[in-house]
């Protein structure tokens, strides 16, 4: 059973403001994990659980986030190698890299000015919500 990416959307959004504390109306599509909602990186693992609990209908067939995939493992170290990361600014390299660990972000504006800044901003609410709707309605 397919489910609407409002729908999707507003459980995501329960989610992050049970998961970090925040009201509901700073949980937006463009609001950032780290920046805007404060997450930190132990939050992410308590993120992961809640989406799977929230998108769980079938207890036989439990919704399952893959260590790694929602959240790419390693990022800051990525962020530190110079094949990567050269100035401040992702290399074509970097780009390749985080397209791959990050297939449902958005990449349009970060393409525009790959900074490392950038980078960051992709881990946001509605890639979360892209994630879990190409898991739900492939």
């Amino acid at each position: 059973m397919a489910i609407s990416k409002d729908a999707i959307y507003e459980k995501v959004q329960g989610v992050l403001v049970d998961a970090l504390g925040v009201d509901e109306e700073e949980v937006t599509p463009e609001a950032t994990l780290r920046e805007d909602l404060g997450a930190e990186s132990i939050d992410f693992l308590d993120i992961v659980f809640r989406l799977e609990k929230a998108f769980t209908t079938d207890p036989a067939k439990p919704f399952k986030i893959p260590r790694g995939e929602l959240f790419p493992e390693n990022l800051p170290a990525m962020m530190s190698d110079e094949q990567f990361v050269k100035d401040g600014r992702i290399t074509p390299l970097g780009s390749e890299e985080l397209k791959k660990r990050m297939p449902f972000a958005d990449f349009a504006e970060f393409d525009k000015n790959p900074t490392v800044q950038g980078a960051q901003n992709l881990l946001n609410v509605q890639t979360v919500v892209n994630y879990i709707n190409s898991k739900l309605n492939g």
